[in-house]
């Protein structure tokens, strides 16, 4: 009888212990975020990867606030979403609906990082810091790039720069989500280092989007826990 008791005690404290882990974790978690959030100058933590110069292209970026973004940037983003994602979104189970995807963008947590070369705006990244699945992630909600400035290198520099971020700021992870039906785009993000993260759908519940994520340095793996939205997704990068 006295084993038992103490075996059992033994456990509850284990239970009691790692219950007191998971809330500190997730407490520091929430302390990152709102630390990123609080920031008022992204570019310092990644100004080495904010210009792009090749052969093909000479690219500058910058890094805004929502409630900071011009608004003829973004109008443009909205419409370069809306050019690139439309059909992909009719031709799924959310179906497309500017309105809703206008409030998304337009969330006050929204960040921007605009690419442009001279004056021809070239592509953007919408992305938050957030706690998702009970972890500080980086989410990218959108990557598009207009035609004239894929295949040039332009959108894998996109993700460096969200993936340096999310470094800097001790995000676990930079997470996005990928259409199915959007083969090329799922391509890219693997070719890039993203893999299925485990908050994905199994693949036999045959939906129409998939989890993909990349670790921050000081985590070999992202762990999740916590169903995204429909309305997190971007493709035309390549």
């Amino acid at each position: 009888m006295g084993k038992k008791s103490s075996a059992s005690a033994t456990k509850n404290k284990e239970k009691r212990q790692a219950r007191k882990l998971e809330q500190r974790r997730i407490a520091d978690g929430m302390n990152y975020v709102t630390s990123a959030n609080k920031l008022t100058d992204l570019a310092s933590l990644c100004k080495e990867l904010l210009v792009f110069r090749s052969k093909q292209i000479e690219v500058d970026m910058y890094i805004q606030r929502v409630t900071e973004l011009e608004k003829n940037v973004l109008e443009w983003a909205i419409n370069l979403t809306e050019r690139n994602m439309k059909k992909l979104y009719e031709t799924c189970a959310w179906g497309w609906n500017r309105d809703r995807k206008v409030e998304e963008m337009t969330d006050d947590s929204a960040w921007y990082l605009i690419a442009k070369e001279k004056d021809k705006l070239l592509a953007f990244s919408h992305f938050r810091f957030d706690m998702d699945f009970g972890e500080p992630v980086l989410y990218c909600y959108e990557v598009q790039v207009e035609a004239e400035g894929r295949r040039r290198g332009l959108g894998q520099r996109v993700l460096k720069v969200l993936e340096k971020l999310a470094q800097a700021t001790r995000m676990r992870c930079v997470r996005l989500t990928a259409l199915t039906h959007n083969p090329s785009a799922s391509a890219f993000f693997k070719a890039c280092g993203y893999s299925l993260d485990e908050t994905s759908p199994p693949k036999e519940e045959a939906v129409h989007y998939e989890i993909l994520s990349k670790a921050t340095a000081q985590h070999e793996t992202a762990i999740n826990t916590k169903e995204p939205t429909e309305t997190r997704v971007q493709m035309e990068v390549s």
